[in-house]
């Protein structure tokens, strides 16, 4: 279910919640975690972030793709047909054996320059602020992707692949396959989005 926010949260202590848009340099500043070139949204909601847990990720290898910077990035791998390149580490390519003719994959990476603060957002396109665990943003406490993408090549441990939809260097935490028996939910709704497209 999607809920409406007035930007007023409960409070976890003094400053916990902190609205974008207020001065740097204040109580009412951006909470620690914010990337600046983000920018700040009215309506959206930033928070201070707890001491982090080391959950002992290894980061397998690094994802080559044409875009430099947020604005260049499409909004999501479907929108793009660039072949990008996917470099496994090369202590962990031994785990590549088996992925010949697989025509699918899933990639988890860590979008490692997106702002990690922020629990209520206003997409760009839609003007109505919704908390973060009901978009797709690259804004969230735990910045990791999940992108189903096209396996063309594997090359030297250098996978080419087409979905991907992330700057270029990109840190890469797992790959799997994508199993069209368990993977796709053709039935599946997001309420907020259905009500958009009624809108229309």
């Amino acid at each position: 279910m999607s809920h409406e926010t007035s930007g007023h949260l409960p409070q976890a202590g003094e400053d916990a919640v902190q609205e974008r848009g207020a001065p740097q340099g204040t109580a009412q500043g951006v909470a620690q975690g914010a990337a600046p070139e983000f920018g700040i949204r009215p309506g959206e909601v930033a928070i201070d972030l707890p001491p982090s847990a080391d959950a002992g990720v290894y980061f397998i290898g690094r994802i080559r793709t044409p875009w430099k910077n947020r604005a260049d990035c499409p909004k999501n791998g479907r929108e793009s047909q660039a072949v990008c390149s996917v470099e496994i580490d090369p202590a962990f390519r031994p785990a590549l054996e088996g992925l010949e003719g697989t025509t699918h994959l899933w990639l988890l990476y860590f979008m490692d320059r997106a702002p990690r603060n922020l629990v209520v957002q206003v997409p760009r396109h839609y003007g109505r602020g919704r908390g973060t665990f009901a978009l797709r943003s690259p804004a969230r406490p735990n910045p990791i992707a999940l992108s189903a993408v096209q396996l063309l090549d594997i090359q030297h441990g250098t996978l080419s692949v087409i979905g991907l939809d992330c700057l270029d260097g990109t840190p890469l935490i797992d790959i799997k396959p994508y199993f069209v028996s368990t993977d796709c939910f053709p039935e599946a709704v997001v309420g907020w989005h259905r009500e958009r497209e009624r809108e229309r």
